[in-house]
């Protein structure tokens, strides 16, 4: 039951609830930082405690297993980045702004070495790969599919696009570039590749 009042409303927080979001916060940056020296399977739950100089009581009030605390502080990271679906009045820009903040989020340090670790991790493990899909890939798709249909009204797009496949072509060259084979994505590459997604999902129909 709530017990709040509406005097409460917009009282700044204090004492016990700044303490948990401070220890919150620590747990959150050990465990991507253990994340990413260690590796999902190697990673444990006392390390991620050892790391953040807490106890496992810490962790396990707020998640009951290594797999729910990953999901949940990497869903929350993932919420933080989701590319924004503000019109910017054509297909290309949409495109250009969607690749430079992927490129934005890609280029965190941690990023290059959880994200692979994860998605391996993930075809291995079917409840994590079910959860990440939830959680990060769908909003994901989600902002991109309202992008399309966008554009399939100003009349940019054909409106029998394989919407799919579309979305696909979005995110896959630029975390194969970013993540797997590495080089340049500097304002040409962002140009050649923004002309390249906008080409390729005209015809995906």
């Amino acid at each position: 039951m709530d017990t709040s009042s509406d005097s409460d409303l917009g009282r700044p927080r204090t004492g016990a609830a700044l303490l948990r979001e401070s220890v919150t916060m620590t747990i959150r940056q050990a465990m991507f930082d253990e994340l990413a020296e260690a590796g999902y399977a190697r990673m444990s739950m006392e390390a991620v405690t050892r790391r953040a100089g807490v106890g496992k009581a810490a962790l396990y009030r707020r998640w009951p297993s290594k797999e729910a605390m990953v999901v949940g502080l990497v869903s929350e990271a993932a919420a933080e980045h989701i590319p924004t679906t503000t019109d910017t009045g054509s297909l290309s820009g949409d495109v250009e702004r969607f690749v430079k903040e992927t490129m934005g989020s890609l280029r965190h340090p941690l990023a290059s070495r959880i994200i692979p670790d994860l998605l391996a991790e993930s075809a291995r493990n079917e409840a994590l790969h079910e959860a990440l899909h939830l959680t990060v890939l769908a909003p994901r798709r989600a902002a991109v599919s309202m992008l399309l249909r966008r554009a399939a009204d100003r009349g940019e797009l054909p409106p029998d696009i394989d919407e799919s496949l579309a979305i696909d072509l979005f995110g896959a060259p630029l975390y194969f570039r970013m993540l797997a084979v590495g080089g340049q994505t500097d304002d040409a590459y962002v140009s050649r590749l923004t002309n390249a997604i906008v080409a390729a999902i005209s015809a995906s129909h």
